[in-house]
Formats: C-alpha cells, sequence, structure tokens
C-alpha cells in the first residue's frame, strides 16, 4: 500500500490552479469568456468520448435516475454553492466571473471521475504501484492549469477532493476492489463521463444543470453491479 500517486496527483492538481491563477490576471474578461466555452466544448467532448466506454446502459440509467432523485432531496448542489459562498466571504474574495464552488464541483469531478482515478487507486492499494496515478497526475497539472484561467481559484480545492477520494481507494483497495469489477469501472466511467458532459455545456453556457445533484449516481453504480452480480438475482433473472 502507498499513498504516495494521491499525494502527488493532489500536489499537481494545487499547482496546476497556482499556475493557471498566475496567468488568469493578465487575460482580458472577453477573451476569459471566450476560453473557457471553448474549454468548454472539450469537456463536453471527452465526457462524450468516456460515456462511450459502458457496459450496461440499463445500470447507468437507473443509477442516474436515483441518484438524481436523492441528490435533489438532499439539495447537494445547494450545500456546496453555499459552503462556497462562506468561503468566499471569509478568506476569497469574488471578483466576478465563475463562483468558487463552481471551479471546485467541475475540477473535482473531471479529477475524481475515470479508470486512471479509479484503477490507479487500486493499483497503489494492492501491488504498491503508483504508475497510473503519477501518470494521471501529469495529466491533471496542466489540465487544471488551463481550468484555472476560467474557473479560478475553486480549482485548487479539488486537489483535497482528489486526495479524499484516491486516499480513501488506496486504503480500502482490498475491501472495494471485488465490488469494482471491470465492468463496473466502465460504467462508472460512463456515468462519471456523462456528469463530465453536463459541466461542459454548462460551461458553454448552453444549460445550467445542477450537476452535484447527480453525484450519488456514482455510488449507485457500483453497488447496483454487485447486486445483479448476486446468485440471487441471477435466479429471479431466469425466471422472466
Amino acid at each position: 500500500m502507498s499513498m504516495t500517486g494521491a499525494i502527488v496527483n493532489a500536489l499537481a492538481i494545487v499547482a496546476g490552479g497556482a499556475v493557471g491563477l498566475l496567468f488568469r490576471r493578465g487575460i482580458p474578461e472577453r477573451v476569459s469568456k471566450t476560453v473557457m466555452i471553448g474549454l468548454g466544448l472539450c469537456v463536453l467532448y471527452i465526457g462524450i468520448s468516456g460515456a462511450m466506454e459502458c457496459r450496461s446502459i440499463l445500470i447507468v440509467i437507473v443509477s442516474m435516475t436515483l441518484g438524481a432523485a436523492v441528490g435533489a432531496l438532499l439539495n447537494i448542489d445547494g450545500a456546496i454553492h453555499r459552503l462556497g459562498t462562506w468561503v468566499e466571504a471569509h478568506v476569497h474574495r469574488h471578483e466576478g466571473g465563475p463562483s468558487l464552488a463552481e471551479g471546485f464541483v467541475t475540477a473535482s469531478l473531471l479529477c475524481c471521475v475515470g479508470a486512471m482515478a479509479v484503477n490507479g487507486s487500486l493499483d497503489a492499494g494492492i501491488r504498491g504501484d503508483n504508475s497510473i496515478l503519477l501518470t494521471k497526475s501529469m495529466i491533471d497539472l496542466v489540465f487544471c492549469a488551463m481550468m484555472a484561467t476560467t474557473l479560478g481559484a475553486g480549482v485548487m480545492l479539488a486537489g483535497a477532493a482528489v486526495f479524499v477520494v484516491e486516499g480513501a481507494l488506496t486504503l480500502r483497495a482490498g475491501a472495494i476492489a471485488p465490488l469494482l469489477s471491470e465492468a463496473a469501472v466502465a460504467d462508472l466511467t460512463c456515468a462519471g463521463s456523462l456528469l463530465g458532459a453536463a459541466i461542459g455545456l454548462n460551461q458553454t453556457g448552453a444549460t445550467k444543470i445542477k450537476v452535484a445533484d447527480y453525484l450519488p449516481a456514482l455510488l449507485f453504480v457500483p453497488l447496483i453491479r454487485w447486486l445483479v452480480s448476486l446468485p440471487l438475482w441471477q435466479q429471479i433473472a431466469a425466471w422472466f
């Protein structure tokens, strides 16, 4: 077990965000908005491409439906934005543009969800191999630098989210691995990519989807995958 990959990945995101903020100061607002739309289109493309890895569209649909219902009832998006507003009021002066919460949610989803984050953390936890997470760190460093030029300081906070998620997966890899089969990771990547596509649409200004409300779907995917793999479920399915 090695936490090196999770730590390096978190630091890479913070460093990338810091670099992006340095360049952001000299960029005119008109250019920044144009770049943000362009970046949104790229995120939309990445999301659509990742969604193609789906193994069971039915599991993804059910997970997204249940996740959306739970997220809306808990008002996760509202809670995150209230937290972002509180942080802005106490430690960060918001000078127009995307809020701290928007940058945090966007960067966290794009950096936490995906095959590299899941498989890399499991490899680090089970075999002590951090190569996937270290490779992901270099990618996130560049991507977060670009995002921070338009989304601001909230991108840097995603480093904490990545450390928590990847760290938890690494520490509990032995217990989690049976739930995350190759098919489960593919469906999880699909669901996460759909959320990424929604983020891309939001960044272009085409929609105002409350993406954070769909986060519980990422918990339902492996759970439902595990349930349908049980012998009892297979017997029930055989009756139909």
